[in-house]
C-alpha cells in the first residue's frame, strides 16, 4: 500500500476507534525471518509525554511478543484496512510460538526506516516507535474494583511508553 511520511505534528487519528475497535498490530524484533513477532493489540494509547509524541502499549509476560519487546529497543504499530480483520484476529488469538503468523496471514513484512522492527506492506498506517520507559502493572495500585476481572490468571501487563519517531500513512491520516 502506498504510504507517505507524515510529520508527527500533522498526524491525525481517532484513537479510541483505531485502537479499541479497528485494532493495531504491534511488531517487535528485527527485520529477519524468525527474528520478530507480531500481536494484535486493542488496549493502548497515543499522546504527548515528556514533550514527545508517545505510544503506550501493554503486553502480558505470557505472550510470545513479550520476549521480543524486552529484547528490542523499538517496535512498530500498524493499522490495516478492514479487509485484513481476519489476519488481525489470527495475530491476536494464535501464538507465534506455534504458528508462523506471516505465512498464515499472507502479510508482507517490510523494513522500517527508523527502527529495527518491520512494518507490513498492507498497512495503511505505520508508527515507528522507540521505547523510553516500561513498568509492570501493579494490582495494588488499581483504583477501580472492576479492573482485576481482566486478570483471571494474574498475568499483569507490562506497560511500554515509546516515542513515535516516524509516521507513514495514507492521506486519511494527515491533518
Amino acid at each position: 500500500m502506498q504510504r507517505d511520511l507524515i510529520p508527527v505534528d500533522r498526524f491525525t487519528l481517532p484513537v479510541i476507534q483505531a485502537i479499541g475497535t479497528r485494532w493495531m498490530l504491534l511488531t517487535a524484533g528485527t527485520f529477519a525471518p524468525g527474528q520478530f513477532n507480531c500481536m494484535t493489540v486493542s488496549w493502548g494509547g497515543l499522546g504527548v509525554i515528556w514533550n514527545k509524541p508517545m505510544a503506550l502499549v501493554v503486553v502480558r509476560p505470557s505472550r510470545h511478543t513479550f520476549t521480543f519487546m524486552e529484547a528490542a529497543e523499538s517496535f512498530t504499530l500498524s493499522i490495516f484496512p478492514p479487509e485484513y480483520r481476519d489476519a488481525l484476529t489470527l495475530c491476536g488469538t494464535r501464538s507465534g510460538r506455534s504458528v508462523d503468523k506471516v505465512k498464515e496471514t499472507g502479510l508482507t513484512p517490510v523494513a522500517s526506516t527508523q527502527v529495527s522492527a518491520p512494518a507490513f506492506e498492507e498497512a495503511e498506517l505505520v508508527l515507528e516507535c522507540r521505547k523510553m520507559y516500561s513498568d509492570d502493572i501493579d494490582p495494588k495500585r488499581f483504583l477501580a474494583n472492576h479492573i482485576e476481572a481482566n486478570y483471571n490468571g494474574r498475568d499483569y501487563h507490562r506497560l511500554y511508553m515509546a516515542e513515535i519517531l516516524a509516521v507513514f500513512g495514507t492521506p486519511a491520516y494527515r491533518a
